[in-house]
């Protein structure tokens, strides 16, 4: 049963204790597994264990301290599937819960916050409002309502101390990102708190949520692919969208029939590299709560709270990239990567080192239609994240700059996405249509 809280808790230091428990109880419980194991039990059952209590006050914590802690969370939920098996099983029901839930916000401070950002006489507007959330955000809750005018309606609510709390929650998670790595073995976190931090303060401004949500609205309006709700009021810190009813990715990636993986992981990788184009905006926050399948079989999409501007769509050198990657062209994407400011200054590396780290990552555009499974994601990134490899080493002369990590960040995510979908989908064609550069006559012209 979920417990009501007042508000995110703000006290810095109360936060700073909890997220500081987390890496704590993980190496006192490590501890006593060793001490179990030397007297005599059984090493599996007892690593399983750990395992899964660790899971457990992750992400426990987590959804209490919502804020930043929450959203570093669901962006830990889209790399769940690269992350090996015997680490991962425990991880998945927490994660998905993660996506959806929280302790939810007492009918009387969303009120309150109503009262604030709509008017005191805001129930005139809705013809009504169920005070119980349906789910929650990292830093709001979403009611169901019907507006005045009979259309069901998604009211997504602040909590009271979000600026406050996602502010010092990423600068407290920044500090312990190196013990992260054990909970989730082989995911390196620091990017992915660099750009959340990046983007704190457009997040917190609902009125900036809801002109993007505008824009993929208008510009998806009709789509027989892509359902964006349409914005009905915004605020600072309330925003009313239509209602969106569909089944959730989260639900199809559990229980989902073959077809519904299939059009789900399609749509989604369709989505990510055409709405730079159609859009000029990046949806940046790539986890399976924000997207659901109609039974229409269209792919809606919810929360634009993180969008990354992109007026000229995706760039040209990234599909240069891939297209050079794919004809095995080497020596020519090396010197593109040391032109674009890929390879760390000072650093030096090979075509051949280039071929051997790159080759597992153009698996999906090696043909027409490729079958993204976590057993594939695994290996691709267990390769490049085993301290000893070759791949490691390469890894570590390379930069991604900052122009660049948002673009990977989601690109990422959506490959993780389909790989937990089991789908099958067509990245080639997918490529070829909407990303520049990529085809032969795009690639020509940059030369």
């Amino acid at each position: 049963m979920m417990v009501g809280v007042a508000e995110i808790p703000r006290k810095s230091s109360s936060r700073t204790a909890k997220l500081a428990s987390i890496p704590l109880g993980i190496a006192g419980r490590a501890a006593v597994g060793f001490g179990r194991r030397l007297a005599g039990g059984d090493r599996d059952e007892i690593d399983a264990e750990l395992t899964a209590k660790a899971a457990e006050q992750l992400f426990s914590v987590l959804g209490e301290l919502k804020g930043g802690a929450m959203k570093f969370g669901q962006a830990l939920s889209v790399m769940e599937a690269a992350v090996p098996e015997e680490f991962a099983e425990p991880y998945r029901e927490a994660l998905t819960k993660l996506q959806s839930e929280a302790p939810p916000l007492p009918a009387k401070a969303v009120h309150r916050m109503l009262d604030q950002q709509l008017g005191t006489r805001w129930r005139e507007r809705f013809a009504s409002f169920d005070d119980v959330p349906t789910a929650s955000a990292s830093i709001g809750q979403v009611h169901r309502a019907v507006w005045s005018d009979g259309r069901e309606v998604a009211v997504k609510v602040q909590y009271p101390g979000a600026d406050e709390a996602l502010r010092a929650d990423l600068r407290t998670l920044q500090r312990f990102a190196g013990l992260f790595a054990t909970v989730m073995p082989g995911t390196d976190v620091r990017p992915v708190l660099d750009e959340l931090s990046a983007r704190t303060e457009e997040e917190l401004d609902y009125r900036i949520e809801a002109d993007n949500q505008r824009a993929f609205a208008r510009a998806f309006d009709g789509d027989p692919r892509f359902l964006v709700p349409h914005v009905v009021a915004s605020a600072p810190k309330v925003v009313v969208t239509e209602w969106l009813s569909a089944t959730p990715l989260s639900a199809i990636i559990q229980k989902g029939t073959r077809e519904q993986r299939n059009r789900a992981g399609g749509l989604l990788a369709e989505f990510h590299f055409a709405s730079p184009a159609q859009v000029g905006l990046l949806h940046s926050d790539p986890h399976p709560g924000n997207f659901m399948l109609l039974d229409d079989g269209r792919l809606g999409i919810i929360d634009f709270g993180a969008t990354a501007s992109m007026p000229d769509g995706l760039p040209a050198v990234l599909g240069r990239m891939v297209r050079l990657a794919v004809d095995e062209r080497f020596d020519e994407l090396t010197e593109l990567l040391y032109t674009n400011r890929f390879v760390l200054p000072g650093k030096e590396v090979t075509d051949r080192e280039i071929a051997d780290y790159l080759r597992p990552f153009t698996d999906p555009i090696r043909a027409e239609s490729f079958h993204f499974t976590r057993a594939w994601l695994q290996k691709a990134a267990g390769t490049a994240t085993d301290f000893s490899s070759p791949q490691f080493r390469t890894a570590r002369t390379l930069n991604l700059p900052p122009e660049y990590v948002s673009v990977f960040r989601v690109l990422l995510g959506s490959v993780g996405i389909c790989a937990q979908l089991d789908a099958y989908a067509p990245y080639m064609r997918i490529l070829s249509e909407w990303l520049p550069g990529f085809t032969d006559d795009r690639s020509e012209a940059l030369e």
